[in-house]
């Protein structure tokens, strides 16, 4: 299937009309904004330092609109990344970077959890592809024109709210189109089916590339593969003698610069998503193909700069900056991480890779300037430019498509899961995205949150809402690092709960688990989040756990970190003894369960108080050991040594 041009496209989502009182829809902050807030004027003004400007997003997760989205106040470092951003929080993290101490500054705002909920309310939303839009073309006309500039996406836009699983992630990528995103990767885009994934690769504009995604030897002779690889006009079968599913890498001329952009997509995706999502693709780190993909370039492409797209996560970019010679920049992502200056690190042969990560959600673009001396490459010039609506005006072409693709009306073609029969949900027929996903389900009694690496308060409503489904002892719930934030005091919507939830897995399950069992699945967790090779860590966070209280020491290692895990009653988990999980997201089977945002709704509702109130009366917040001096931690609640 040939490139669909956007009206085409726009048609296909039912979206005619999309230009249509545009000049409405644009929201203009006032004159005043910037005095208000005590920001300088010139607080996005970015004139180019060089000659080639790379403009970064990554890991938005659907999120279209602003959000608010709480920073942690837990992010630990193992290994040689201890102590090292992002594993720094609070003001610590602000220190090493430079920025402003003060607790009430934008910056702690944008960066940290310091004085979340009071700053929230100052400084307003942040991100929003609106407002995105408008710094991207601040941006791009500061460095002299869109001739100057490269847009790229690390990955993970397609996925995370409620209209971007009900388009399939179509919604995200005509926004990503309009945005004007030359090259991206992918990790939780592949979670739609193949045929849906090559589809929206067929739509998007720019180029989606991989240098790790392989079609399995067994699938290259399939006919059904064939079939759908030619319907998609090759896509899914970039070579077939070096098995590349897509292009590992293209060449973009920037600034009047040829600069070499290679793709890594995450490399663990068959092992933390279904498999059955991709039956004809293989993932994996493969740091000896990057080893001699960065070397071939060099050699015979001879581009002024080559830099790296990644959704590994920071800390395996770090290492595989380090081991794979001639990179110059990682445009990382995965792991979420807002971090406002570069790690410079060494390479193997003694040169230099800058490796940056730009945060989630839509909440920052990384901006780094390439300086060119003659043939060489002189200087790389980094900024993260946190993204506020109340001082972006709002783009107007871009508004208008949200409003639009926000006013669809939800249908029975809608496949919400792996089985559209048993689980599409009637009563949302005939109703607007925007009417389901405005619906108030309570009033929150305290800030809900998701990031930081144990227990949050968005997690702890989710396994009480598993708990009371399935009249469970425990819940669990994957320690995934999307999900948004909301304020104390304000209502709940659906569309919170879809942040939370939004995932083509979403069944629900309960089953019998021994003490054994359940210990070892969060000591595997544990290892998984605390080896100190990152190349073995998954880049998620701690598993969560309702029900259940536990002491961890992060320091140990396999089987050693768990100690005194007992049920909220205090009683205390026996490894012979059995009892009832309730959980979601599920890998290796599909269960028959409820899906979890119904579950997450029905649960709020039905216990909210007389003031609309929903109270959490604990959170399973971890006992922590020998963790307290790491700078990654701070203000942690509950006991700990």
């Amino acid at each position: 299937m040939p490139n669909l041009d956007r009206r085409t496209f726009v048609k296909a989502l039912g979206l005619a009309g999309i230009g249509a009182g545009a000049g409405a829809l644009g929201w203009m902050s006032p004159r005043n904004a910037y005095a208000q807030l005590g920001v300088d004027e010139n607080f996005y003004k970015l004139p180019m330092k060089g000659n080639a400007r790379i403009l970064h997003l990554t890991d938005v997760h659907g999120q279209l609109k602003p959000v608010y989205f709480r920073e942690p106040n837990v992010n630990l470092g193992m290994g040689s990344a201890f102590g090292r951003p992002p594993h720094m929080v609070g003001k610590k993290l602000l220190e090493k970077v430079g920025l402003p101490v003060d607790p009430s500054s934008i910056e702690a705002y944008a960066y940290t959890y310091l004085n979340f909920d009071e700053n929230a309310r100052k400084y307003g939303r942040m991100g929003g592809f609106a407002h995105i839009k408008t710094l991207l073309d601040m941006l791009r006309k500061s460095a002299g024109g869109a001739e100057n500039t490269l847009t790229v996406d690390g990955g993970d836009t397609w996925q995370g709210s409620g209209t971007s699983l009900w388009t399939r992630g179509i919604d995200m990528v005509e926004a990503s189109n309009i945005l004007g995103v030359n090259v991206m990767v992918g990790h939780w885009e592949f979670t739609y089916r193949e045929n849906e994934v090559l589809n929206n690769v067929s739509l998007f504009k720019g180029d989606f590339i991989g240098q790790n995604v392989r079609v399995k030897e067994e699938s290259m002779m399939g006919e059904t593969y064939t079939a759908m690889v030619e319907k998609y006009d090759g896509r899914g079968m970039f070579d077939e003698d070096s098995g590349h599913a897509f292009q590992p890498y293209v060449i973009k001329k920037v600034g009047g610069r040829r600069i070499a952009v290679v793709g890594q997509a995450f490399p663990r995706t068959a092992n933390a998503n279904p498999p059955e999502f991709f039956p004809d693709w293989s993932f994996g780190l493969r740091e000896e193909d990057m080893r001699g993909l960065i070397k071939k370039i060099r050699t015979d492409e001879k581009p002024d700069a080559v830099v790296l797209v990644s959704h590994n996560g920071m800390d395996v970019d770090v290492k595989m900056g380090e081991m794979c010679p001639g990179i110059d920049a990682v445009f990382g992502g995965h792991t979420h991480d807002g971090v406002p200056t570069p790690i410079k690190v060494k390479d193997t042969e003694g040169g230099t890779c800058h490796v940056t990560n730009a945060g989630s959600n839509g909440k920052f673009v990384g901006v780094m300037d390439f300086e060119f001396e003659g043939e060489k490459l002189k200087d790389l010039h980094y900024k993260m430019m946190p993204v506020f609506e109340k001082l972006l005006p709002a783009d107007k072409e871009m508004s208008a498509y949200i409003e639009q693709m926000r006013s669809k009306v939800y249908d029975d073609k809608i496949v919400e899961s792996r089985d559209p029969i048993q689980f599409y949900s009637p009563a949302r027929i005939g109703k607007s995205y925007k009417d389901i996903l405005g619906e108030k389900l309570a009033i929150a009694d305290r800030t809900l949150y998701r990031r930081g690496n144990f227990m949050g308060t968005w997690d702890q409503v989710i396994c009480n809402a598993l708990r009371e489904q399935y009249n469970a002892d425990v819940a669990m719930s994957a320690g995934v690092r999307w999900g948004t934030t909301t304020l104390k005091g304000e209502w709940i919507t659906m569309e919170d709960v879809m942040t939370q939830c939004a995932l083509t897995y979403g069944e629900t399950y309960a089953t019998d688990m021994t003490g054994k069992q359940l210990l070892e699945v969060l000591e595997a967790v544990a290892d998984n989040l605390f080896d100190p090779d990152p190349y073995l860590q998954s880049g998620g966070d701690m598993v969560r756990v309702g029900g259940l209280d536990y002491t961890i020491d992060p320091t140990k290692t396999l089987y050693k970190r768990i100690t005194n895990a007992r049920l909220d009653d205090g009683t205390v988990i026996e490894p012979d003894k059995t009892y009832s999980v309730a959980g979601w997201a599920v890998v290796n089977r599909t269960p028959k369960g409820s899906l979890i945002w119904d579950v997450v709704r029905d649960y709020i509702v039905k216990n909210r108080d007389g003031d609309n109130v929903l109270r959490l009366p604990k959170i399973n917040h971890p006992k922590l050991l020998n963790v307290m001096n790491d700078p990654g931690i701070a203000d942690y609640p509950g006991a700990a040594t």
